[in-house]
């Protein structure tokens, strides 16, 4: 159902800067034109804001702002982290709903009003999540889709209930996140979205997946961030376990979203599963993937050697990961 402007709730759109610390630069310029390309106009937001935190050229960032007139910019501390810099655009914004994006993905230009269109439709409704998944297709691009982050489209049409969510393609009443923060101060370089969806559920707060909101994140770029990227990976699987574990023990989630819970979180036989549920999806989403398997196998495993690797060091040295990639930051 296609709702005209005047249905849909007011909404203000926040990105950040933050994740482009080691990433494509040229990533945020292509995030924005995905949002010009919207049918949904990005002015027809009360503000889109682009939370800076000192990891854009100054000239790339007065290019921007000149090309699209509609950005904010809201200067942050340079060490402001990726769930800070959303809370923050979320406390300064003021649309009924906010919807968050990153820098590094690109939206399809039905994206934003369906994700709007999905709250016109029922005021309770207080999450909204689209899909994300990962792009490119070759010996890297289609080993990337097997192991990172994000799965494949599920294909899907129907609104229905989920456990997890990303915050590169999610949306929030603003009031309602207000009140039910995503926690900041976690071991976790990145996986708070992972606590506090876990939280929400055992709260009795549905999220609600929207697969036509759907959007493609960039494969880490580059050897220096498909290594980090990856140890880092298995470090939060080890804080994740941790720390739901604990909170799954005191209140187990509903029996809705229960089953994408553990299959989620279900430790390294569930990852195995969801591997393989992610070959049957690229073959049907893009055969070509099918042709390129053979030869993404190198760099699939070396993903998931990191991965694993990362998560024997994070046990010996809880912190060891983080502030050494911390430090190499601060480095550069």
């Amino acid at each position: 159902m296609v709702l005209g402007l005047q249905t849909l709730p007011s909404f203000s759109i926040v990105l950040e800067t933050e994740n482009l610390a080691n990433a494509d630069i040229e990533g945020l310029s292509r995030s924005l034109a995905s949002l010009v390309n919207q049918d949904l106009s990005p002015t027809e937001a009360r503000e889109v804001i682009l939370v800076e935190s000192g990891d854009t050229p100054a000239d790339l960032l007065d290019q921007l702002c000149q090309r699209y007139p509609w950005i904010k910019v809201h200067l942050a501390p340079p060490s402001t982290g990726y769930y800070k810099a959303k809370m923050l655009g979320a406390a300064i914004a003021t649309g009924e709903v906010v919807v968050y994006c990153d820098s590094d993905c690109i939206y399809e230009p039905h994206w934003l009003r369906t994700i709007l269109s999905t709250f016109a439709q029922n005021p309770e409704i207080q999450v909204v999540a689209g899909e994300t998944t990962t792009r490119g297709v070759g010996w890297y691009g289609t080993a990337m889709a097997l192991t990172y982050i994000f799965p494949q489209y599920s294909g899907e049409t129907e609104l229905a209930p989920t456990a997890q969510y990303f915050l590169n393609n999610v949306a929030f009443r603003r009031e309602f996140l207000l009140r039910h923060p995503i926690p900041l101060e976690l071991p976790l370089y990145r996986g708070n979205c992972v606590v506090h969806a876990q939280e929400l559920t055992q709260k009795q707060h549905k999220i609600w997946r929207q697969p036509l909101a759907r959007a493609n994140h960039a494969p880490p770029d580059g050897v220096a961030h498909f290594f980090w990227r990856f140890l880092l990976i298995g470090h939060d699987l080890y804080w994740q376990h941790r720390l739901l574990d604990r909170r799954l023990a005191a209140t187990p989630p509903p029996e809705e979203g229960r089953e994408t819970y553990h299959k989620s979180m279900g430790g390294f036989a569930g990852k195995i599963a969801v591997f393989f549920e992610r070959i049957r999806r690229l073959g049907r989403n893009d055969p070509r993937h099918l042709v390129y398997l053979p030869l993404a196998i190198p760099a699939a495993t070396a993903s998931v050697l990191l991965i694993f690797v990362g998560y024997l060091i994070t046990i010996a040295q809880p912190d060891y990961l983080l502030k050494t990639y911390d430090r190499l930051l601060e480095a550069v």
